[in-house]
């Protein structure tokens, strides 16, 4: 199987690209993690982005914050595909990275994720290695996408009309005339996973 390249810009950037190993270990997905700055070691960079198809990997992450330019100074050197991961900071909340690493020039591809999206960085990883390996692929299917579960405890798919009776209307009051509005619109079945919901689904 071919590897995952992690590269961060900074080491104060590990907590979020600790989100990736994690998900990247439980699919069994091998990685090696590299500390490189578009900026402060542009040269590292660039051998590192050149020779990394030669060097055995796949697909590259790469997370930085700031003024991210890290996974657009790796795309440019290779055509393997490059996931960028913004990171938040203290100043902009991550908006920052998220603009330099989204918006890249027509034939310079990133891939990206959300603010913080390591987990989801991997994911992508191991959905792009599994086109060729089918024993990671069937890993994919018997493990399902972890982050894909009914929230707060519902099921995803269900009969409004059947379960309005069973929500607490005092702890769901907006959920509950949602739902009632369904109803009335003469919606019979609908996705209330989301509806009922007390915190948002992990992304």
């Amino acid at each position: 199987m071919k590897k995952v390249g992690i590269v961060m810009g900074s080491d104060s950037d590990l907590p979020i690209v600790e989100k990736a190993i994690n998900t990247l270990v439980e699919y069994g997905v091998p990685y090696e993690v590299h500390v490189f700055s578009a900026h402060r070691t542009p040269v590292e960079a660039r051998d590192f982005a050149l020779n990394a198809a030669d060097n055995g990997f796949g697909v590259l992450i790469c997370a930085a914050g700031m003024a991210a330019h890290l996974a657009g100074a790796i795309a440019a050197n290779t055509t393997l595909p490059v996931i960028g991961i913004p990171c938040s900071s203290s100043n902009l909340d991550g908006m920052d990275a998220l603009l330099s690493t989204v918006m890249m020039p027509t034939g310079i591809p990133v891939a990206t994720v959300a603010i913080n999206g390591g987990a989801n960085a991997a994911l992508l990883c191991a959905q792009i290695l599994a086109v060729e390996d089918k024993d990671l692929a069937a890993k994919l299917d018997e493990y399902g996408i972890p982050y894909q579960r009914p929230v707060g405890g519902h099921a995803i798919f269900v009969d409004a009309d059947k379960v309005l009776d069973q929500i607490p209307k005092e702890e769901f009051p907006a959920q509950t005339l949602a739902i009632e509005l369904y109803l009335e619109a003469g919606v019979r079945g609908c996705e209330i996973g989301y509806i009922l919901a007390d915190r948002d689904p992990v992304t």
